[in-house]
């Protein structure tokens, strides 16, 4: 009765993620995500190829966890899920632009930055097809900075806490933190390599692009930050069987395996 009942708040997690998209009528986006047909082709499969080895990694990654841990794939699901529900929530930014959380920080915690990866992946390819967020093309890019680059920051500063023995919580908080802002700054780069400023070249619109998102970046990323220590909390809770066998809750005083903390 108790797994039964362990497997019911599982999908009740998962409700109440979606709920938003049954509450939230669709609209154009402008956002994060570069779209379809911005990013000239050189710059679209430069981004692509540079990609592609982080996929490949992860799905030997997931491959390894799921084949050792059957039971997690209801886990890899939730995480894939929330990072579906929280970088479709589009908030108003300025010049016509659009910010909103990633949600990476909360699967590499549990799997690891290169599993994220492709979980990102898969959640992007559904949000260009399904929310015209984002785009074929430019998929390669827009995996790079928030499923690579996003997981990656976020892997290092958790782990980093972890060594540090401060409390788990930091550790999620500041790795949901960092993640996405430096998602924000990877694709600030990216447009600005693929389209410097006629005065003052890659620098100045660099600067451009990182002030289209500064202001609402910010509240935004700390926002993400206290909701993934509130998913994560509710994880420990109600799954932590599950998260001592992924070693999440353990200290280990030696690097673990990638995909393993």
């Amino acid at each position: 009765m108790s797994n039964r009942w362990q497997h019911y708040k599982k999908f009740l997690l998962i409700g109440v993620l979606l709920g938003y998209f049954i509450l939230n009528p669709l609209a154009p986006a402008y956002a994060m995500h570069i779209m379809e047909g911005f990013l000239p082709l050189k710059w679209c499969l430069f981004w692509a190829v540079l990609t592609m080895p982080f996929l490949v990694l992860g799905m030997r990654s997931i491959g390894r966890t799921v084949r050792e841990h059957p039971e997690m794939k209801m886990l890899l699901g939730l995480a894939g899920a929330f990072t579906f529900v929280l970088s479709a929530l589009k908030m108003p930014s300025v010049t016509g632009s659009c910010s909103h959380p990633t949600g990476v920080g909360l699967g590499t915690v549990l799997f690891g930055p290169t599993a994220m990866t492709v979980l990102g992946f898969i959640v992007l390819i559904f949000q260009a097809l399904l929310l015209a967020h984002g785009g074929i093309t430019t998929l390669g890019a827009n995996t790079f900075s928030m499923a690579v680059v996003g997981p990656l920051v976020a892997w290092g500063f958790y782990r980093a806490c972890v060594r540090l023995k401060t409390p788990l919580w930091v550790g999620v908080f500041l790795g949901a933190l960092f993640g996405d802002l430096c998602t924000y700054v990877t694709t600030a780069t990216q447009l600005a390599l693929a389209f410097p400023s006629p005065v003052g070249g890659f620098t100045a619109s660099l600067v451009k692009f990182m002030a289209i998102y500064a202001i609402t970046q910010v509240p935004l990323a700390v926002s993400e930050g206290l909701l993934t220590v509130v998913i994560f909390n509710l994880l420990t809770v109600h799954n932590r069987r599950e998260l001592e066998e992924l070693t999440v809750l353990a200290r280990p005083e030696k690097p673990a395996e990638e995909g393993r903390i």
